[in-house]
């Protein structure tokens, strides 16, 4: 027999061991990193880490639509903005877009629709909206068979959809301080949605902070101020996703009058998006 395959052969039972060794301490180093994580969220109400590896971006012309048509994007840090564009570009390629009603999907859409998910969720590890395979666009208001009504836009959780009226989305953006946003009101319908049926520490810290916020609508010194302001729009008191997107809306917005009038709300909002980021 050759020396090395009995070289081999002898130290084998040894290096299964070393192996079998080196497997227990990467997972033991594994459990106490989601010990530290799960702690690192609960007391500073954001993750540990958001992205990794920041490797993919937009072409040119995107990040001129960017940086022409998003206050938000032109705000961003150079370190936020390559996260930015690296989200936007990956949320693009995940998602499949579908023009209804003769519209054609052009890169502009493609690329204001993805920066107004990545916007809502910036703060999130999970950016994607793993609850949403499909972006339906169509020119203006639509035909929604599920209630009988014409639409602005929905999101249909069955389906995997959301829908948009690309006229009212567009005046989403343009008008940026009339509280009125169709794409942030239906991408937080997806991201309250998923944060209810989600294990991971994006969807707990979202749902704690969406349950203390529940909780302050039965403050009485709440109730006062908000009969007195008429501070949001009576939709936002439909039901409770309604009030969350509602609230999202004002929240970028009018972040200034939020917290002003309601200070403890936009303290819960900020956290459970992890918007303190960015400087909200």
């Amino acid at each position: 027999m050759p020396i090395f395959l009995n070289f081999l052969q002898e130290d084998a039972p040894s290096l299964v061991g070393y192996y079998a060794y080196y497997v227990i301490f990467i997972i033991i180093l594994y459990f106490l990193f989601q010990v530290f994580e799960n702690w690192y969220a609960e007391k500073y109400h954001r993750p540990l880490f958001r992205d990794i590896l920041v490797f993919r971006t937009i072409s040119d012309e995107q990040e001129a639509i960017l940086k022409h048509h998003f206050t938000f994007y032109r705000d961003l840090s150079v370190k936020h903005k390559k996260q930015f564009r690296h989200r936007v570009a990956v949320f693009i390629e995940d998602k499949e877009f579908i023009g209804k009603e003769g519209i054609a999907v052009t890169t502009e859409m493609k690329t204001l629709v993805a920066a107004m998910g990545c916007m809502l969720s910036f703060g999130r590890k999970k950016y994607l909206y793993g609850i949403l395979y499909t972006i339906i666009i169509f020119p203006d208001e639509f035909y929604s068979a599920a209630n009988d009504a014409y639409h602005k836009g929905e999101f249909n959780p069955k389906g995997k959809v959301l829908v948009l009226s690309w006229k009212h989305f567009k005046e989403g953006y343009e008008i940026d301080n009339d509280n009125f946003n169709l794409g942030l009101h239906e991408f937080m319908h997806a991201m309250h949605l998923e944060a209810k049926v989600g294990k991971d520490l994006d969807a707990s810290r979202f749902m704690k902070h969406f349950r203390n916020i529940m909780r302050q609508l039965d403050d009485e010194d709440l109730k006062k101020t908000l009969d007195e302001t008429r501070f949001f729009r009576a939709y936002a008191f439909t039901n409770q996703y309604e009030f969350m997107a509602v609230l999202t809306e004002y929240f970028f917005e009018s972040p200034k009058e939020l917290k002003q009038h309601f200070p403890i709300v936009y303290d819960h909002v900020n956290k459970a998006l992890n918007m303190q980021l960015v400087g909200f």
